[in-house]
């Protein structure tokens, strides 16, 4: 059995306001000083800050005293239409129509309309089910535009007891008579980790890990970094280890190309840290047919999302409409996607890095 709980934008105060208990998972609603409200989602480990009425995007991420979140100039979310305006958050939904950087061809906004988009609703569920107890907050979006596209969006996300990992959902449907076009990628942005260990089950070789070599608008590079990209491209074990901190600045981008899979269909990565620990993603290459390594460490952003899971490239709509990269949901189709996001203590990275080393080896 599931409770639902509404929850109203009006409650949240700079006092935050506890709106669930249920054994040791909280949720307690509150608002930043610069005014977004916020939901706190909290086990006996860790907690989750999520902005229900702003894209459902998750603001930050702690577990076991680790911050997950990249490091940015924004120490807390503003009111913003572009993901630009508030780029310091742990996660977004990027898409859904256009994604990706625009290119002079393109007019979309840099990773599309939906990640600080006005959510119409929000709730919380809370139950059971065969994974145990839950807590998942869900945001919900109708999004209708005369002569365009016509979707339902519901982002989620979802924290059990004891866990130190946490899901991440989307689910969107075609509300229109015609097909709509559909461009997600699941942006989660973990800290960069001086010396941290790109753990995958992909050969770091040319064919299985290439590097980006369009250069963005955003980037103004210099012979250095052009070099830099065709040793790269040469030798992309290069990166396995993020030893030299200095090589992301300005960013680097990589494809990762067909990942192994488990008995389920998932697959896994993970950046461990010097420590032992690590940071780890799980998702199904079934729903996500690419997966893009963004790593940047400059004076003023600091990320290693080192597995962003997406139907797509990031080069922009034009693009990757010529590489057939747009996908089509049919009138009243749905698609639906989840990933697997979180931190892992010592033991738990050393089990990740086996399973994933299986995984790798399983895979031509």
């Amino acid at each position: 059995m599931t409770a639902t709980i509404p929850l109203f934008p009006e409650l949240a105060t700079e006092a935050e306001r506890r709106v669930l208990t249920a054994g040791e998972l909280t949720a307690g609603l509150f608002r930043y000083g610069t005014g977004v409200p916020a939901l706190r989602l909290r086990n006996g480990r860790g907690e989750v800050v999520v902005l229900p009425w702003m894209g459902g995007m998750i603001w930050s991420a702690q577990f076991d005293g680790v911050d997950l979140a990249m490091q940015s100039g924004f120490d807390a979310p503003r009111p913003a239409s572009t993901i630009a305006e508030t780029y310091g958050c742990f996660a977004f939904h990027s898409g859904l129509l256009r994604n990706g950087v625009p290119s002079a061809e393109d007019d979309h906004p840099a990773h599309g309309e939906f990640p600080c988009a006005a959510m119409d609703r929000a709730f919380l569920e809370c139950g059971e089910d065969e994974g145990g107890a839950f807590l998942r907050l869900v945001s919900v979006r109708e999004h209708v535009m005369g002569f365009g596209a016509h979707y339902l969006a519901q982002p989620r996300v979802t924290l059990r007891p004891g866990d130190s990992l946490f899901d991440i959902g989307l689910s969107v449907r075609n509300l229109s008579g015609k097909p709509m076009e559909l461009m997600y990628m699941c942006h989660v942005n973990f800290a960069f980790v001086p010396g941290g260990r790109c753990v995958q089950p992909v050969p770091f070789t040319p064919e299985r890990t290439v590097v980006r070599r369009a250069v963005p608008a955003h980037v103004r590079p210099d012979p250095g970094y052009l070099a830099l990209i065709d040793d790269l491209a040469r030798d992309p074990a290069r990166m396995a280890v993020l030893g030299e901190p200095e090589l992301y600045d300005p960013e680097q981008v990589f494809y990762l190309k067909r990942p192994g899979t488990d008995a389920r269909g998932d697959t896994h990565l993970m950046l461990q840290r010097p420590q032992g620990d690590g940071f780890a993603l799980s998702y199904p290459p079934a729903a996500f047919p690419h997966t893009v390594r963004w790593i940047l460490n400059d004076p003023d952003q600091k990320v290693a999302a080192f597995a962003l899971p997406s139907t797509c490239e990031p080069e922009g709509y034009a693009a990757e409409q010529r590489k057939g990269h747009v996908r089509q949901l049919p009138p009243g189709g749905q698609a639906e996607f989840r990933v697997r996001a979180g931190y892992l203590d010592a033991g738990g990275a050393g089990r990740m890095a086996s399973l994933i080393q299986g995984l790798e080896e399983t895979r031509p």
